[in-house]
């Protein structure tokens, strides 16, 4: 999911990382992972929905992130609400790493899974 205030440049370090350009939600074809930007006052049961979604058309070990901005920047999501989601969806929680100055990143894993 992409919004005008993704950061621009996080998304060029990750293309230029993977090798591959990033598509958006519309985008059909077969992904190789989810990158969901994800912002507080979006409903927690829509996340839920969007990581059910997303991970349909995902093998259980492909790479998903939620990307939120930091405590205390606008639109910051809180953790709680990012567990609960993920939970909810069928899926585990990796501790969230800094991926920017404005942006950090959650791993999501299926439940039962483990990184390989």
């Amino acid at each position: 999911m992409w919004d005008e205030d993704v950061d621009d440049a996080l998304r060029a370090d990750i293309q230029d990382l993977t090798g591959e350009e990033l598509a958006d939600e519309d985008w059909d074809g077969a992904p190789d992972g989810a990158i969901i930007w994800w912002r507080d006052g979006d409903d927690e049961d829509t996340l839920s929905d969007t990581i059910v979604d997303a991970s349909a058309v995902l093998d259980d070990d492909a790479p998903f992130w939620i990307l939120t901005p930091k405590t205390g920047r606008p639109g910051a999501a809180s953790s709680f609400t990012i567990r609960n989601a993920a939970k909810t969806a069928g899926m585990n929680i990796e501790q969230p790493l800094t991926v920017s100055p404005n942006w950090i990143a959650v791993r999501l894993l299926h439940f039962g899974g483990r990184e390989h």
